[in-house]
């Protein structure tokens, strides 16, 4: 697994994402630009899916195993701001019902800049729980 390549594709389908959320939906330019995130989004899952599915597994196994591993995709955050070591609202990411954190809204990011899982509880606690 090239790290690199996973990161410049995680950074490019995240930007994809920041340009639809920018755009109404009157914009002419919506459809299209719709349209080349969803094949961004099934190139990453061809490409990276497998991989990056793995990795959920054993998070999800360790963190939080009542929830189901969703594609990689639904794991990303809407915004990364450009930053290196950005991290993004906790209202980004996946729910998940985390053994650590009982009762509290906690969520699942993936985020690059480097490519990584974070756990976002709350407002105040964010945890790096795997790294690429």
């Amino acid at each position: 697994m090239n790290k690199e390549e996973l990161n410049r594709a995680l950074v490019a389908l995240i930007e994809k994402k920041q340009e639809l959320h920018k755009l109404t939906y009157d914009d002419a330019r919506y459809d299209d630009v719709e349209e080349e995130l969803h094949d961004l989004e099934d190139d990453f899952n061809d490409e990276y899916g497998q991989y990056l599915e793995e990795v959920l597994e054993k998070v999800h196994e360790q963190l939080c195993p009542d929830t189901d591993v969703l594609l990689p995709t639904a794991y990303l955050p809407n915004d990364i701001k450009g930053d290196t070591g950005y991290l993004p609202s906790h209202k980004e990411g996946v729910w998940v019902d985390s053994d650590e954190f009982p009762g509290k809204e906690a969520r699942l990011v993936l985020v690059p800049n480097p490519t990584r899982l974070i756990l976002s509880v709350g407002k105040n606690v964010r945890k790096e729980v795997w790294k690429a």
